[in-house]
């Protein structure tokens, strides 16, 4: 069975996150020290000051150094991945684990977008279930809100938007009305993966140009494409992350089709649950699509293993 590896991004932070990877990866602490100019096990462990666990600029290299300890435990333990990918910021982690990458140029790539996309005022997120895309996209339509963006596919009926915050929370309203079982704000910063991120996608994209980009060791699905990322459109393919969507579902579907539609043993790493789950939803409507397609009785889904690794383990 194909294993595939699958990294969350900002929105996983949590005061405490990576405790008992930073004593294990002393090294590796030490760098990212070096690199961002301050200690990320107390920006981790305690949140930083006023907040700045939950600032852009701190909330990516916080995840992707935690995300990075985590996958380091499993490539120790001999856990290699056939295929990795990565939710947004994910991407950056799924990257070093394929060998594209390197810990330190990694981070230093994560932390000029942070700061990149942290620069763009104003705006926020919004994340709505139970309508699916055609619906919602004609709805955005309807409303007449023409700066509120599709941003995440998370799950056939998951999705968030993205947008200036008085538009967003009208269409909450809206959606809501149509039947949305939630349609709410999300503790996010900015209008990330929408044209409004476009400052930050040309801010970006010298530094990405500039990057020079090893051969994987095996296929990374891109945000952007949802296949497999080609070397020679690497630095495009990120540069355009930031300011398109997050197309997860049609990723998840893709690395599905792949084993003859049996799930792949997706591994969530870094101790959180949320790509676990959107996963679930997108295997489970896989399931109902195919039983009303084939007009029989459906088989009990079994997925594989899935090691949700766990940081208050180590």
């Amino acid at each position: 069975m194909t294993t595939v590896h699958m990294f969350a991004g900002q929105g996983s932070q949590r005061r405490g996150m990576g405790e008992g990877l930073f004593d294990r990866y002393p090294d590796l602490t030490a760098e990212a020290d070096e690199v961002l100019g301050y200690s990320i096990r107390d920006l981790c462990l305690t949140g930083g000051r006023d907040g700045q666990l939950n600032d852009t600029r701190y909330t990516q290299p916080a995840v992707y150094v935690v995300n990075a300890l985590a996958h380091r435990v499993l490539a120790d333990r001999g856990e290699h991945p056939d295929a990795v990918l990565g939710h947004s910021l994910g991407e950056y982690n799924a990257l070093v684990a394929a060998g594209v990458l390197g810990f330190a140029e990694g981070l230093r790539l994560v932390a000029a977008r942070a700061a990149a996309m942290a620069a763009v005022p104003g705006g926020g997120m919004s994340v709505v279930v139970g309508l699916r895309e055609s619906t919602l996209r004609f709805l955005l339509h309807r409303s007449g809100f023409t700066a509120v963006h599709l941003a995440n596919l998370n799950a056939p009926d998951q999705m968030v938007l993205a947008g200036p915050r008085e538009d967003l929370e009208m269409m909450e309203l809206i959606l809501t009305d149509a039947g949305a079982k939630l349609a709410r704000r999300l503790p996010v910063s900015g209008p990330f993966h929408s044209p409004h991120m476009s400052p930050a996608a040309r801010e970006l994209a010298p530094l990405l140009r500039a990057t020079p980009f090893g051969p994987p060791r095996c296929p990374v699905v891109a945000n952007r494409t949802a296949r497999p990322h080609r070397p020679a459109e690497l630095a495009a393919a990120l540069t355009e992350q930031i300011d398109h969507p997050v197309r997860w579902t049609e990723s998840v579907e893709y690395l599905i089709g792949l084993d003859e539609g049996r799930p792949p043993d997706f591994v969530e790493v870094g101790g959180g649950t949320t790509l676990t789950g959107m996963v679930d939803r997108i295997v489970k409507d896989r399931d109902r699509r195919a039983v009303r397609a084939a007009g029989t009785a459906p088989a009990p889904h079994r997925p594989g293993r899935r090691e949700l690794i766990s940081q208050e383990a180590w």
